[in-house]
């Protein structure tokens, strides 16, 4: 699986314990930072993440910032992506299956690694429902 992951300051240490999880189960991930816990603005890697998912060059990405929130609605500015804020893996769960979410969001401060590590698992390995919910899919793009 191609994942690509990004944070900001607030995600920093979750993303790099979730980029160490990837790797060793065998993805290939590509860290769109940040790379430090200095302040830094989420926008500045969310719109690469998002860019690169919607151009089909990943298959999943994963954006952590404090509340999950910022990070998650810059993600989803952009017409191919469907960025879920998961704070439960039965959350995350359903965002796959029912609305085919290809942007997972965390809130790092308001989770333990442990909920992250299972909500990225359960989101990786969930399929998409698609028949009734395609549908409903399918009028989430503005065109």
């Amino acid at each position: 699986m191609k994942i690509a992951i990004a944070c900001d300051h607030a995600g920093f240490q979750y993303k790099n314990r979730l980029v160490e999880l990837f790797t060793k189960e065998g993805h290939d991930v590509k860290d769109f930072g940040c790379h430090s816990e200095e302040s830094m603005d989420y926008p500045d890697t969310a719109h690469p993440l998002a860019t690169a998912v919607e151009n089909k060059e990943f298959d999943f990405g994963f954006t952590i910032c404090g509340s999950g929130n910022g990070i998650t609605m810059t993600a989803n500015k952009h017409q191919g992506i469907r960025a879920a804020l998961c704070w439960t893996a039965e959350i995350a769960e359903l965002a796959r299956q029912h609305n085919d979410a290809n942007v997972c969001g965390m809130p790092a401060r308001f989770i333990s690694f442990e909920e992250a590590q299972a909500i990225a698992e359960i989101f990786i390995k969930t399929e998409f429902e698609g028949g009734r919910h395609q549908k409903r899919v399918d009028k989430i793009a503005v065109k």
